[in-house]
């Protein structure tokens, strides 16, 4: 039988410890309540900033609706920033102030310089980019962004044809003008895909709309707009064309719609590749090209699976698998084509 010193030992060892771990659990919450109240107070400035970007005037319900949170805490969070001396009011509406823009400035920066590591280094779809660097423009600090900036080559455009501001705050002039605004008859080149709201840029994505693809726009009414490419025809609506970035090509150019693709190679059929489409890049490319797909390869279509993707092709011996969509993305011609071993 214990005696009452041991006793006591006892019950004062597990309270200290009880202590301990109820102190630590507090110091972890604090702490997730700080990290949440200032991804709150950054995601405002960041709001504040891309309304100001696009001429729309911000106001404290436009904000609660981007925060998810009612006007009250939205109101709390402005005080918050007021306080801070990085947003102020006037008769247009929200404003940033100078430090304030130097904050959404780096936000915008490394999220944008995430995404183009996550297009050029990582296997990510293109779908899940942007919540990604959601999370990670909260995190990285400006000296991690400038030696990301280093090691992809300083970009001045993300994977959606955005620009990226630099480390002192200069951004680059956009460039194009939007799809819905292309006059018929002439062929573009997308140069910006705008990635929200997501629904229509999934939806783009689908239909296999990406940077450097070319599109003819060819009708245009009060519902849609009608652009063809790669011998396929899409009707946009006119939110979704809006969506859409272009430059236009020389005038006589077009979007190729007779061009050849592996995808269209029938079982047993060998072709010569001439070329891989320039709306292949980052990770999918440099697979492409390092599995020997380049200029003057001969690619025999061997074997298709039961569900028609993926499709096994003979390429440089070796049997290799690629789904349709990757397919589409390689130029090629009959195998009697004159074609020079080159690398694309």
């Amino acid at each position: 039988m214990l005696g009452p010193g041991v006793l006591l030992l006892t019950f004062l060892v597990v309270a200290a410890t009880l202590v301990g771990l109820f102190a630590a659990r507090a110091s972890i919450t604090r702490k997730i309540g700080r990290y949440s109240a200032r991804v709150r107070r950054e995601d405002a400035i960041k709001h504040i900033y891309m309304c100001q970007l696009d001429g729309r005037s911000c106001s404290l319900e436009s904000l609660a609706g981007r925060l998810e949170v009612p006007r009250g805490r939205a109101a709390r969070i402005l005080s918050e920033l007021s306080d801070k001396r990085l947003v102020h009011m006037d008769e247009t509406g929200l404003q940033l102030t100078n430090d304030g823009e130097r904050v959404a400035l780096r936000l915008v920066r490394t999220h944008r310089m995430w995404e183009r590591y996550l297009a050029d280094r990582t296997g990510l779809p293109a779908s899940e980019w942007h919540d990604e660097a959601d999370r990670v423009e909260h995190t990285l600090s400006a000296v991690e962004v400038d030696i990301l900036d280093a090691r992809l080559g300083h970009p001045s455009w993300d994977p959606h044809g955005d620009p990226i501001p630099t480390a002192d705050g200069h951004i680059p002039l956009d460039k194009g003008i939007s799809l819905i605004a292309v006059e018929l008859g002439r062929t573009v080149e997308i140069v910006h895909l705008e990635d929200e709201p997501r629904e229509i840029y999934d939806g783009l994505l689908r239909d296999g709309f990406l940077l450097g693809g070319r599109l003819d726009v060819f009708s245009r009414s009060d519902r849609c707009l009608c652009v063809r490419s790669l011998g396929r025809e899409f009707e946009l609506t006119p939110v979704a064309a809006a969506n859409v970035t272009v430059r236009y090509l020389p005038v006589g150019e077009h979007a190729e719609i007779n061009q050849f693709v592996l995808a269209d190679v029938h079982d047993g059929e060998t072709v010569v590749v001439q070329s891989i489409s320039q709306a292949c890049g980052g990770v999918q490319r440099r697979r492409l090209l390092d599995l020997g797909v380049v200029r003057g390869t001969e690619v025999t279509r061997e074997l298709t699976s039961a569900g028609g993707d993926p499709v096994g092709y003979r390429i440089r011996g070796a049997l290799i698998a690629l789904r349709n969509a990757q397919a589409e993305f390689i130029v090629v011609d009959r195998i009697d084509s004159n074609v020079t071993e080159e690398r694309v």
